[in-house]
């Protein structure tokens, strides 16, 4: 009579022999194993939730920055996949997202920043996250402003990644230390240093032609000509008597004037390219946001090492700030587990510390890791947690105001740096006209 046989395996005969033949057996081990193994994978799969995350992060720090984040949630059994809309700006973006929505194929996650969180939210597109964050116990944990910005309605309704500084004026210390420059705290300083610059055959300050970085340029420069309180008059009141003041004014003399210290010809590059100016030498110095800092330390060149991070001139006491989220779109129950666990993991003190860390930005906390924080991203999160009087919302990064105005003030100073034809006085009322027509 056969013998029974007691599990189901290849070469499970060998199982029951006392002494089974060495060869044969080995072979069994060996396909056991492998069994085992792909009915671990199979069940691991079958348990894994894929997640679409719709994003314009393409950078190398990003990327990283990415793959801190879905390695983490990879542990929780859900899979990151990526759809990527190349766009230094977010523009792209949020076209092909406001197309997928129409067509009835949106992806589970979004990054959307700033008030156009709000729109969406008005319009029921999005999930409340009220159990993660009341969980997380978020209104505690994060910055208040954070925390206004993602319940535009009195619920929660993004998660927040991070915040970067937009008034950062990059500098490159080998150059600075070969001639023995220090960072500039005003502009009759930065004019002496860039002239200084120029004669030695060196370009002062990397800049790009494309709209968006022209524009944070420009904003960086209202606020250094001003202050907070001026800077949301113009920018978030839409106040026509903003654009028409003298401080205004002199915001615009001073990006015309600061055209003469850019590369020339002026050619519109990507934000990355931009920034690789300042770590090859070709440049001496860049404002943006501090993604460069993260883009520069991708590359292996270290804060205050190979370059270092100081105000733009005027604003030490400023945060001009943008701040990362993502969006959970209404995709039914199905999606509603996967989703909330990326918001708790999102928020979690570690992965806090760890993408900040990469994409050069600071954690949404009131108390991070201090001590794991660089120079640069020290300085920024000390001036945040000062509260309100001193954190400015960017205009060219969707913090301050509604898309439509956003893009008719960069529109028209655009205009004005594009055609030195153009006066300031004409320009100031030309922006004042357009405030008057805008959604405020």
């Amino acid at each position: 009579m056969q013998k029974e046989k007691k599990i189901f395996l290849p070469y499970a005969e060998f199982a029951d022999e006392a002494q089974p033949d060495t060869q044969k057996y080995l072979v069994y081990l060996v396909y056991t194993g492998l069994f085992l193994l792909a009915t671990l994978l199979l069940t691991a799969n079958a348990q894994a939730q894929t997640v679409q995350v719709l994003h314009w992060w393409t950078s190398t720090s990003e990327e990283k920055a990415i793959a801190s984040l879905s390695g983490r949630m990879a542990q929780e059994n859900i899979v990151w996949k990526n759809a990527v809309i190349p766009s230094g700006s977010g523009i792209g973006a949020g076209i092909v997202l406001k197309s997928r929505m129409l067509a009835g194929d949106a992806p589970e996650v979004a990054q959307l920043n700033g008030v156009i969180i709000s729109e969406w939210a008005d319009l029921g597109l999005l999930q409340e996250l009220d159990p993660v964050a009341s969980s997380g116990k978020w209104e505690k944990s994060l910055f208040p402003t954070v925390w206004r910005l993602i319940q535009p309605k009195g619920h929660p309704v993004a998660v927040p990644l991070g915040i970067h500084r937009i008034n950062t004026l990059f500098y490159n210390r080998k150059i600075f230390a070969k001639f023995d420059l220090s960072p500039p705290s005003n502009w009759d300083e930065f004019d002496a240093l860039a002239k200084k610059l120029q004669q030695a055959g060196i370009t002062p300050l990397a800049q790009s032609s494309e709209p968006w970085q022209l524009a944070t340029l420009f904003e960086t420069l209202v606020l250094s000509e001003s202050d907070a309180n001026f800077y949301r008059d113009a920018f978030v009141k839409k106040s026509s008597q903003a654009f028409v003041d003298p401080r205004f004014g002199r915001a615009l003399s001073r990006l015309r004037s600061l055209k003469k210290y850019m590369p020339a010809p002026l050619t519109e590059r990507t934000w990355i390219a931009t920034t690789r100016m300042l770590a090859d030498g070709d440049a001496a110095m860049l404002v943006m946001g501090d993604w460069a800092k993260g883009e520069l330390n991708s590359w292996g060149i270290a804060t205050d090492i190979g370059f270092s991070c100081a105000a733009v001139p005027n604003t030490a006491n400023y945060h001009l700030y943008d701040i990362d989220t993502l969006v959970m779109l209404d995709k039914g129950a199905a999606a509603r587990s996967a989703q909330e666990k990326i918001a708790q993991i999102a928020v979690s003190p570690a992965v806090q510390t760890e993408y900040n860390q990469i994409k050069g930005s600071i954690p949404v906390l009131r108390n991070p890791e201090l001590n794991k924080m660089d120079s640069c991203s020290q300085t920024s999160w000390k001036i945040f947690s000062r509260g309100g009087a001193v954190q400015v919302p960017s205009l060219a990064h969707r913090m301050a105001t509604d898309e439509i105005s956003k893009d008719a003030i960069i529109a028209e100073i655009m205009r004005f740096f594009s055609n030195d034809s153009l006066s300031v006085s004409d320009t100031q009322k030309r922006l004042a006209a357009i405030s008057r027509t805008l959604p405020k």
